[in-house]
């Protein structure tokens, strides 16, 4: 059923997009930060059971209440933990370790999207106006500027090295997810839907956990790798996945994950705040370019068939 108040739900959906972007753009920062001192398996491990742990108390009367409906979708949520929760920040967090910052943001943000509206215009039957049209071209080419850093030359000279092959696998997982989110029961709440997935993608995660910690070198525990850890499991995951889910409902897989573009853009500033680094005119190109996309990829609301 359509929602009778279309302009309310989307300025809902786009506020949601935002918050869960700047939240999840931490994850770049933390990701590189932690990666000499924790494996990436064992990293995206501890997250998910932190996540799993947090929204467990919370959510155990809606499972309760519902588990009628969740068991016989437990081969579709199953589908959505593997892509969503055990693949897609763990490929980044390998990727962490052969390839640069802005590489692993940026390669993920800007294919993530590009897939997600292939795959929701072949499955979902969503149609592309030619605003969204330009404006995914336009997010593009501010990344792209991002990238090249307004040089011809850097632009000609990048080449996709194994971490970005890694963090490509990511975003085709986290674009996977994006659609398979869409189809979700109605019947089954926010919530709940969440804390399934978190404790299905954790299980999933924990004998390749168990692989890592016995192969690889033990976990260097300390004050700030705890923090880090929750507020990867509080933030990122149950905080920003509420958000994301619901903007997805509000305003489509495909318009929604063109909101991905800002990440990259958010981790600048805080790398800016938290790290000292400079801010240049590129960075404010860039962005100032991703988000005329999104308003203009934004500009009409597309049609949807009735699910």
């Amino acid at each position: 059923m359509l929602s009778t108040h279309p302009k309310k739900d989307t300025y809902l959906g786009i506020s949601l997009a935002v918050l869960a972007t700047i939240i999840w753009s931490g994850n770049f920062i933390i990701s590189r930060g932690v990666n000499q001192v924790i494996g990436p398996v064992s990293l995206a491990f501890y997250r998910w059971i932190t996540a799993t742990i947090i929204i467990a108390p919370f959510a155990w009367k809606k499972f309760k209440v519902e588990k009628t409906i969740v068991l016989p979708k437990l081969k579709y949520l199953g589908w959505v933990a593997l892509t969503g929760i055990a693949l897609f920040n763990t490929f980044v967090y390998v990727a962490g370790h052969y390839t640069t910052a802005i590489n692993l943001a940026l390669i993920g943000t800007t294919s993530s999207p590009i897939f997600a509206t292939i795959m929701a215009v072949i499955f979902l039957k969503e149609k592309l106006s030619a605003f969204r049209i330009a404006g995914i071209l336009i997010c593009i080419t501010g990344i792209v500027v991002l990238i090249s850093k307004g040089s011809l030359s850097v632009l000609a000279s990048f080449h996709f090295s194994k971490g970005d092959l890694w963090v490509m696998a990511g975003a085709m997982a986290f674009a996977i997810y994006n659609i398979l989110v869409r189809k979700k029961p109605h019947n089954i709440s926010a919530l709940n839907f969440l804390f399934v997935i978190f404790a299905m993608g954790t299980i999933m995660l924990f004998p390749f956990y168990l692989i890592e910690l016995f192969a690889g070198k033990p976990t260097q525990w300390s004050w700030p790798l705890f923090s880090a850890i929750l507020y990867l499991g509080a933030g990122t995951s149950v905080l920003a996945f509420l958000c994301w889910n619901i903007a997805l409902h509000k305003l489509g897989a495909g318009r929604t994950v063109l909101f991905g573009n800002l990440i990259p853009i958010f981790s600048t500033l805080e790398a800016v705040v938290f790290l000292g680094e400079q801010i240049t005119t590129i960075h404010l190109i860039s962005g100032s370019l991703v988000i005329a996309g999104l308003v203009l990829a934004n500009t009409h609301r597309t049609s949807k068939i009735k699910e």
